[in-house]
């Protein structure tokens, strides 16, 4: 299994960027792991929250392959420590066969075609973050369930 995190516009902060780059080449030490960037859309003032939103979501669905599980991070998704986002990890990695692919959505959030093609929702927090921090918060998450899962001396209880 591979698993992805899919997001909409390149991280153009530098300290983040290099953050989302260290973990990212630690996560490939025990699973296949890519960040696929969805360019972003140009010319949003002409278009609504809702259409901007709806061709986010299309090119994102148009890139799915069947047998894909979609895990949005969505602020209304189900919470996790860090412990049981890695056991919530370790039972995905058995049942799923394909890909598993964590979404950031855009500026304003995901479409309903988007919510009606996920799988689940995952929430980081109850507070909201800026979209680069996101990801950067998410690839370290991942890193540390990958050395919970290992045993590995990096996560404190």
């Amino acid at each position: 299994m591979k698993m992805e995190l899919w997001v909409v516009g390149r991280t153009t902060t530098p300290y983040i960027q290099s953050g989302i780059d260290i973990f990212s080449k630690r996560i490939v030490h025990y699973v296949p792991f890519d960040i696929n960037v969805f360019q972003d859309i140009k010319t949003t003032k002409s278009l609504s929250e809702d259409k901007q939103k709806l061709m986010e979501g299309q090119r994102m669905l148009d890139a799915l392959q069947p047998g894909d599980w979609v895990v949005l991070l969505d602020e209304k998704g189900k919470e996790y420590t860090s412990r049981e986002f890695a056991s919530y990890v370790d039972k995905r990695m058995v049942s799923i066969a394909r890909r598993m692919i964590f979404v950031v959505g855009g500026p304003y959030g995901f479409s309903k075609a988007m919510y009606d093609r996920a799988d689940e929702k995952m929430s980081l927090s109850k507070m909201t973050f800026p979209h680069e921090m996101v990801r950067l918060f998410f690839v370290e998450q991942l890193y540390r369930a990958m050395t919970i899962l290992r045993g590995e001396p990096y996560h404190h209880d």
